[in-house]
């Protein structure tokens, strides 16, 4: 018989904690239902991050179930970062989900998802309301390491000097650079002197000081892969550079179709197909630079592998390539840090862009990031976000198999996204739109294609749980079967 329905023969209503009844659970979804239930009160405030859930034995004879179904439920939230068993203190809820902006009685939402989007679409993007976000490039922000950041942060000040509060080098702090040079010598085995480091506010930041560089030598355009990110493009055109597309196959750019004298590429984890540049295609950019060809590499989450072996970057190949990164997916886009491996040619007029832009970022974050790269912390979380990224990866495959039958699933093996494709039949804008109708965002791939090409979803995983993904996906199967002829 049903968990749910033994209850019930037995008399019980539910439990004085959180006013939880019983009765409201789907038959034989009790562990899913109970989960649900804890998940929404610590994200309204009611169960507060560092509060005691009740001891398992004790909710369960409140509830009349057996024991198993709160153990499950209990680790549903561990496993989703929003808890952490804490040995004889119990089970500690350590992180609030986080939750979409509510939609304001008196703002508009206009259309977001259309088949020709304008600069603004990402920000309309994260500002309409959903319930389940499956947009990618976004880690698990509830992962991010609080208490290691506060420990790094106060031995920071209790050992910084007056002077770093002043203006200091456009480069970006001295410590930071040391870090990263010895974090990219580790993790992606380049070796760069410091003093080739330039700090910057994230991938986009680097890309539009590349761009106005690229202006000022006379460039008029950069290819960039076809598909490819929509946003990078976005600021490309932003500097005044047309981004002519070159083809992407399963071993990555077609550099013999390559024609422009500089171009964009995510050679680890091609944005957003998830293929890796080939060793025969990584040789022909090789002559292709000797000859005087300009590559600019966008390493955005090489770190996040789960099925294959570390993919060396261009730049530990080529020197010459200007090379940029960010703790945007190994902690947090609101951080806005990132760096930019400036090659000779340019370097003395990408220091200067910078200058001119800013002065350099915040001095304090740098300090406490090069801390946590230093401690290995940093690797520690590394290692933390990978195995539950790679839980959640293999949630949406599962979900992607169940519900969107026939779909093919590209770049899987690393990576915090992963796309689907369809057959002509289906119109992804639509899709697109009709899913954040019913509260679900996803990408349509044509946003990210210049030539046409297949139709397809853009699916983010890393920063929603197992139970939020199968939901997700489930609506996107629905809404793809409605849209056939």
């Amino acid at each position: 018989m049903d968990r749910a329905k033994t209850a019930l023969s037995e008399g019980s209503i539910g439990s004085d904690f959180l006013q939880l009844d019983v009765r409201e659970a789907p038959p034989g979804g009790l562990a899913d239902w109970l989960a649900r239930q804890l998940r929404a009160a610590i994200a309204d405030g009611r169960l507060p991050v560092g509060g005691r859930l009740p001891a398992s034995r004790v909710l369960a004879a409140e509830l009349r179930v057996s024991r198993g179904v709160v153990t499950e439920a209990y680790q549903r939230l561990i496993d989703d970062g929003h808890a952490a068993g804490r040995g004889r203190v119990g089970t500690v809820v350590v992180a609030a989900p986080v939750l979409p902006p509510d939609p304001s009685p008196d703002r508009l939402f206009p259309e977001v998802i259309t088949a020709l989007p304008g600069v603004e679409v990402f920000d309309a993007m994260r500002a309409a309301p959903a319930r389940i976000d499956l947009t990618p490039g976004v880690p698990d922000l509830t992962a991010f390491p609080r208490a290691a950041w506060l420990r790094a942060e106060r031995a920071v000040l209790d050992e910084l000097e007056p002077s770093h509060f002043g203006y200091g080098d456009p480069r970006g702090a001295p410590s930071m650079r040391l870090a990263v040079s010895r974090w990219l010598a580790r993790n992606r085995g380049i070796r760069v002197d410091p003093g080739e480091i330039i700090m910057v506010a994230g991938v986009a930041q680097a890309l539009t000081l590349v761009g106005e560089v690229l202006r000022q030598h006379g460039l008029a355009e950069i290819a960039v892969e076809d598909p490819s990110s929509l946003g990078a493009r976005q600021h490309l055109h932003h500097c005044g550079l047309a981004t002519p597309p070159v083809p992407v196959d399963d071993d990555g750019l077609l550099v013999s179709e390559l024609h422009a004298p500089a171009v964009l590429l995510t050679p680890a984890h091609q944005f957003p197909m998830g293929v890796v540049l080939g060793g025969e295609r990584r040789r022909e950019l090789m002559r292709w630079v000797a000859e005087g060809g300009i590559v600019v590499e966008d390493d955005y989450d090489a770190e996040h592998r789960y099925d294959r072996a570390p993919v060396p970057a261009v730049r530990s190949m080529v020197p010459e390539v200007c090379y940029t990164g960010s703790v945007s997916k190994l902690l947090a886009p609101a951080l806005r840090v990132g760096w930019l491996l400036a090659p000779p040619r340019f370097r003395d007029d990408l220091v200067a862009a910078k200058r001119f832009a800013d002065l350099g970022n915040p001095v304090l974050a740098q300090l406490v990031l090069a801390r946590l790269m230093e401690t290995g912390e940093l690797e520690r979380q590394l290692r933390v976000v990978r195995a539950r990224h790679r839980r959640r990866r293999d949630a949406m495959i599962r979900a992607v198999a169940a519900e969107l039958p026939g779909a093919v699933v590209h770049g899987a093996a690393a990576g915090l996204h992963l796309t689907v494709t369809f057959d002509a039949e289906v119109d992804d804008v639509a899709v697109a739109a009709a899913a954040l109708a019913e509260g679900v965002k996803v990408q349509p791939l044509s946003w990210h294609r210049q030539r046409p090409g297949r139709p397809g979803l853009v699916l983010g995983y890393a920063a929603r749980t197992a139970t939020e993904i199968a939901e997700g996906v489930a609506e996107l199967g629905r809404l793809v079967r409605d849209s056939r002829p």
